[in-house]
């Protein structure tokens, strides 16, 4: 008896013993539980948050960033975007600069895919990974590869992401159809067809081939067609002063020398000369055909085709800018910029804004929407720009790239005016440039 009794006595405060466990335990979960409520409750938040956007546009493109603005304010409760218009990109360079000394940044910005180096350099943007890569608001593979490769190998300085590209553009060939016609003459494909068919229209007051008075776009495409390097960006280091850059040079200037083809000159960008029928044919940014459709309509039957070629070679530069969002930014305040920036570069939007400004969709399946094709079909001129998607390339992204291109600029002027010969005026920029990168 006495031997019972005891057991019964242990049985009794194990199961005291077990239910003072249960309860512990529940009590963890319970507290837990609250925890990841709490955790949800945070990411989940519905505080209003109020972001800056940054940006460069005027006219008819900035009211189209208005719109876009407004969309995705009435989609999204507890998220205010206010965009602010800093005027010209060189503007909205400097005030970033002084924001970010100043510690007074926004959330997001426009920017020149060539800056972006000197803003990581300063340590002021942040990495986009982390929000591309997120399970609950990145992209999925389906939806990241579906950006333009050029583009978003643009956006990646080894493998990290700074930007999303945004307003991107690429040269692109402009031609007078009538003009072409009346002499029996095919679409220029090549170098080589550019020359002949100029030597056929220059006369009468018009001049055969026109270049913008910033050419280096074409000069770096033809160099590139050559098989040489304008800027090696792993080394920082300017190359074009070569042999296949003197021929790239070469092949341009002769063409002004003969007097078969001009640049802009007093009158600033090509397309007012082309759209006057001035000039016969002009390579010139496919952001620029809006403005050519509205000068040129009742004067001159105009459209565009891709960048000639030269020994088969294929080979265009893209440029444009992105979107970058500052470290200086709270979470809230970045994952707000996130959404925001995916609604930018959604498909939709990016066809829109195509549609409207001239700058190239940046992702494929824009392409495909049933409005952008139809869009496409009675403005066939917008092919063009896509349509060498394949053949881009970008020009090096280094610190110091906005110098070396006035450097550039400066010692062509120089060869044009015959100050320097064309291997004098490269080597001069080649070794200016390379001051100061290094």
């Amino acid at each position: 008896m006495k031997k019972g009794f005891i057991w019964s006595v242990l049985s009794i405060l194990f199961l005291l013993l077990l239910v003072a466990c249960g309860d512990s335990e529940d009590t963890e979960n319970s507290e837990a539980a609250s925890a990841t409520a709490s955790d949800t409750e945070t990411e989940e938040s519905t505080e209003p948050i109020e972001i800056d956007f940054w940006h460069a546009m005027s006219g008819p493109h900035e009211e189209a960033i208005m719109e876009y603005v407004e969309q995705f304010n009435s989609e999204h409760e507890n998220i205010t975007v206010t965009p602010v218009n800093q005027g010209s990109y060189d503007d909205l360079e400097q005030k970033i600069m002084a924001a970010a000394k100043a510690q007074t940044l926004p959330t997001i910005a426009q920017a020149v895919t060539n800056v972006v180096p000197e803003y990581t350099a300063n340590n002021f943007i942040t990495s986009l990974n982390d929000f591309i890569e997120d399970p609950e608001i990145g992209l999925s593979d389906e939806e990241f590869n579906d950006y333009v490769d050029v583009f978003k190998e643009s956006s990646s300085w080894d493998g990290t992401y700074y930007s999303l590209p945004f307003s991107k553009s690429t040269r692109i060939l402009f031609y007078n159809k009538e003009l072409l016609e009346e002499n029996g003459l095919e679409v220029p494909e090549t170098w080589e067809d550019i020359r002949t068919i100029s030597e056929v229209l220059t006369g009468d007051g018009v001049v055969g081939m026109g270049f913008e008075n910033s050419y280096e776009s074409e000069f770096q495409a033809i160099l590139k067609q050559l098989g040489g390097t304008y800027i090696d960006e792993a080394t920082s280091e300017a190359t074009f002063a070569s042999d296949e850059g003197i021929e790239a040079m070469t092949l341009i200037k002769e063409m002004i020398d003969d007097g078969i083809a001009r640049t802009a000159g007093e009158d600033d960008y090509m397309s007012n000369p082309f759209s006057r029928g001035d000039v016969a044919m002009y390579i010139g940014s496919s952001a620029g055909i809006p403005h050519v459709a509205e000068a040129a309509d009742g004067n001159i039957e105009w459209s565009t085709t891709t960048m000639p070629t030269l020994d088969g070679e294929a080979a265009t530069t893209f440029a444009g800018n992105d979107i970058v969002m500052f470290s200086q930014s709270d979470d809230a305040e970045q994952k707000a910029a996130w959404e925001f920036m995916k609604y930018l570069t959604s498909p939709e939007v990016t066809a829109d804004w195509s549609m409207k400004s001239g700058y190239l969709p940046v992702r494929y399946s824009a392409q495909e929407l049933d409005n952008y094709q139809a869009f496409v079909a009675e403005n066939p001129a917008y092919e063009a720009g896509t349509a060498q998607f394949d053949a881009g390339f970008f020009i090096a992204r280094i610190e110091g790239g906005d110098a070396v291109r006035n450097i550039v600029l400066e010692e062509l002027e120089y060869i044009l005016l015959d100050d320097k010969t064309v291997e004098e005026g490269l080597t001069d920029a080649q070794e200016r440039a390379n001051q100061e990168l290094n």
